[in-house]
């Protein structure tokens, strides 16, 4: 029997690589961040319209619906167009490095960042006020420091998993490097 390095690259029994099997997983995964998110947000939007803060844990995580036409902590909210670009090429980057993926550590980090950028690409395509002009849909509210949605949520950790990666040296296609 052949021990394999957790994190090397995993031969297929055809002798192809491991892409066609984590390539899918990466996509699977951002799809499901997009559902959610987006169905929470249509949630959010109908049962937090016009109404206050909802506490869910004290005033440690409450629920309250914002629409949030710039970045992280409302950064650049005159530039929305802008931020539409980047995600755009976000999405088509990342689904290029996804597609040398052959760890289930790297494909867990890239469908996550990948699930959150989409869906924030969506909001910002077809949201009001307008195409390629619109507001994210946020909404989970942390203690007043910021406002977010599940989009944010699996940004944070997929970018925290690719520094962890990235810092112990591991590459997209499982081998270790110099880092």
């Amino acid at each position: 029997m052949q021990q394999v390095e957790v994190d090397s690259p995993v031969p297929e029994a055809d002798g192809a690589t491991g892409r066609t099997r984590w390539y899918p997983r990466v996509l699977t995964l951002a799809l499901v961040i997009l559902v959610v998110d987006q169905l929470t947000k249509f949630w959010a939007t109908s049962a937090l319209t016009g109404r206050g803060p909802v506490p869910v844990l004290g005033d440690l995580i409450s629920l309250r619906l914002l629409y949030n036409p710039g970045a992280a902590f409302s950064i650049g909210t005159g530039f929305t167009w802008i931020f539409t670009i980047i995600a755009a090429i976000a999405v088509v980057a990342i689904t290029r490095a996804a597609w040398k993926v052959r760890t289930g550590a790297w494909a867990l980090a890239l469908g996550l960042v990948l699930g959150g950028a989409t869906t924030h690409l969506l909001d910002r395509l077809f949201r009001e006020p307008g195409f390629a002009r619109g507001h994210v849909v946020d909404f989970i509210d942390y203690a007043g420091f910021f406002v977010g949605n599940v989009a944010d949520i699996s940004l944070v950790v997929g970018g925290a998993l690719i520094v962890v990666l990235y810092l112990r040296g591991v590459g997209l296609d499982g081998r270790r490097g110099d880092g």
